[in-house]
């Protein structure tokens, strides 16, 4: 099993243990190849089967917190908020100075549009972790949910100089801030970040999509295009580039260009609309990344 595991080649190792727990079902080393069943299981991006071999092993003896936290983890990924939930509370009540599960039941209050819940619950996250950079990203976005741009902006100010201190800085902090400052209209403060975003992530479609933003609200339709149509090259599925694109060929006389893009914005919305919220799926975009685009892992 190890030689399965150093090549990399979990489907073996999964073999192996598979037959290994079949030898004395009820044992407490049968209780750990399941554990390890699980973690395997995950790696090989098989969420659901990770999870019943935890809950398998859970019938025998007790999870150990990192077990049950990739549990939760699971669940996120088979899109079970509310299963996930019920685990992260359990972590979190066992040790409730740890700010990792505070921080993840935030998230998900987040989802839910809970968003005074979730500050709270960020708010205690920084005072564990005042350098939980996710924390401080995900308090911005909270904030912005509500409209209250000055502390969104302090919040995703907070997250940027904490992400320029990491080894690989992510493009995600420069991006939310500059969709506040959008909101706000300093455009010139928002291209700044985009640009630092992209220096990060050259191949960044949501920071593409941004520019094309600003560019078109500053009246440069010409301009505009080639940043959104390096969104859609990047990711074919981004519906709302489509959508200003075809605002911008409706201004220039272009009809027929115009109604194709907005068709390819109605068909991705369609298509995507199981992994999006109803009022996102009902509305059109009024500019900017969508809240639920705008997360950190």
């Amino acid at each position: 099993m190890e030689s399965a595991l150093n090549r990399r080649d979990y489907k073996r190792a999964e073999t192996i243990l598979l037959e290994e727990t079949k030898r004395d079902p009820k044992s407490a080393r049968t209780a750990k190849l399941y554990t390890l069943m699980g973690h395997i299981l995950f790696l090989d991006g098989q969420y659901l089967n990770s999870a019943i071999a935890w809950k398998k092993a859970e019938t025998i003896a007790s999870l150990d917190d990192q077990s049950r936290f990739s549990l939760a983890m699971a669940y996120l990924r088979l899109k079970r908020p509310d299963w996930g939930r019920d685990e992260l509370q359990r972590l979190s009540q066992g040790d409730p100075q740890n700010p990792l599960y505070l921080y993840w039941l935030a998230k998900l209050d987040y989802d839910a549009r809970a968003y005074t819940t979730a500050i709270s619950r960020l708010r205690r996250v920084i005072e564990l972790d005042p350098n939980m950079m996710r924390a401080y990203n995900n308090l911005g976005l909270c904030y912005d949910a509500l409209g209250q741009f000055d502390e969104a902006i302090q919040s995703f100010t907070r997250a940027i100089e904490l992400n320029r201190a990491q080894k690989q800085p992510s493009a995600w902090p420069p991006l939310n801030l500059a969709v506040s400052l959008i909101s706000l209209n300093r455009l010139d403060e928002a291209v700044a970040r985009l640009h630092e975003a992209l220096s990060y992530n050259p191949e960044f479609p949501q920071a593409h999509y941004e520019l094309g933003l600003v560019l078109q609200k500053e009246r440069k339709f010409e301009e505009a295009i080639a940043p959104l149509q390096r969104a859609i090259d990047l990711d074919p599925l981004y519906a709302e580039p489509h959508y200003t694109l075809g605002g911008i060929y409706q201004r220039q006389g272009k009809r027929e260009a115009a109604q194709e893009q907005i068709e390819k914005f109605k068909k991705l919305r369609k298509e995507t609309s199981p992994l999006q919220s109803p009022a996102l799926n009902n509305t059109m975009p009024s500019g900017g990344v969508p809240l639920e685009d705008r997360r950190l892992p």
